[in-house]
């Protein structure tokens, strides 16, 4: 296993697999048009076809050895957007599954340039989707295992608040610590006006820090990605601070 994955990477190949064909699924019997709740401006078939259009920019990026400038975005003429989605997993798995997840491959994190960056980011990328697409389907959205949101809560925080906001030349507009805490992880994070900062932590002691937020990793995980509002998880402390982390990883994660 990876030094960045927390939990073993063929975990991460079964989350995709089960993530995807439930996505299909319910997609499969909803109207497209409907609003994901969560992202305005997203009906459930789009969403349902930018995750197909991941898959083979990822497929085409294994590929390839660098970010690919083409691949096929959109479904052929006849073809469902489901269809689209299961035949770019058909594509996209024989890469992920290798017999080495350390094989060193290109990726957009300089801390995981592995075969498990990828396995890693597509699986909780069809998670996150999978609950839209449920969520504007007004179905059940279906319960997220707990090592696979405590997975995703640190795969959000040191990938997109730790890196990606650095990308974008984005940082908070004041200091403001945060400690979270979810199952027996916690995690550390700091926004200021240079950059933002993440480590893991003793579960028992987030340091010294102006707020913290804690609740089932469930919660923690869909609160970060902005799938459910504040009132889902706990907040004690400087509000301010905890409004600063959201919005960062809004911009971070859009």
């Amino acid at each position: 296993m990876s030094a960045q994955a927390t939990i073993e990477h063929r975990r991460y190949l079964e989350t995709l697999r089960v993530e995807a064909e439930l996505l299909a699924d319910t997609a499969a019997g909803a109207r497209h048009e409907a609003r994901v709740p969560s992202c305005p401006g997203m009906a459930l078939g789009e969403t349902v076809r930018h995750v197909g259009s991941v898959y083979r920019v990822v497929r085409a990026w294994l590929a390839e050895g660098t970010r690919p400038e083409q691949w096929q975005r959109d479904p052929r003429d006849g073809e469902s957007v489901e269809d689209y989605l299961r035949a770019g997993l058909s594509e996209l798995l024989p890469e992920l599954d290798v017999a080495d997840p350390e094989a060193p491959v290109d990726t957009w994190w300089p801390a995981d340039r592995t075969v498990g960056f990828w396995q890693r980011r597509m699986a909780h990328e069809t998670t996150i989707h999978r609950v839209d697409v449920q969520s504007a389907a007004g179905v059940p959205v279906r319960e997220i295992p707990e090592d696979v949101a405590l997975d995703g809560i640190d795969e959000v925080l040191h990938v997109w608040f730790g890196h990606r906001l650095g990308q974008l030349g984005v940082t908070g507009t004041r200091e403001g610590t945060v400690g979270l805490h979810a199952g027996d992880r916690a995690w550390w994070v700091r926004a200021d006006p240079t950059q933002s900062t993440v480590r893991r932590v003793d579960a028992r002691d987030a340091g010294n820090v102006d707020a913290r937020v804690h609740g089932s990793a469930e919660r923690v995980y869909l609160w970060l990605w902005g799938r459910t509002p504040t009132t889902e998880v706990t907040t004690e402390g400087d509000v301010d601070a905890v409004a600063q982390l959201w919005a960062l990883l809004r911009l971070a994660t859009r």
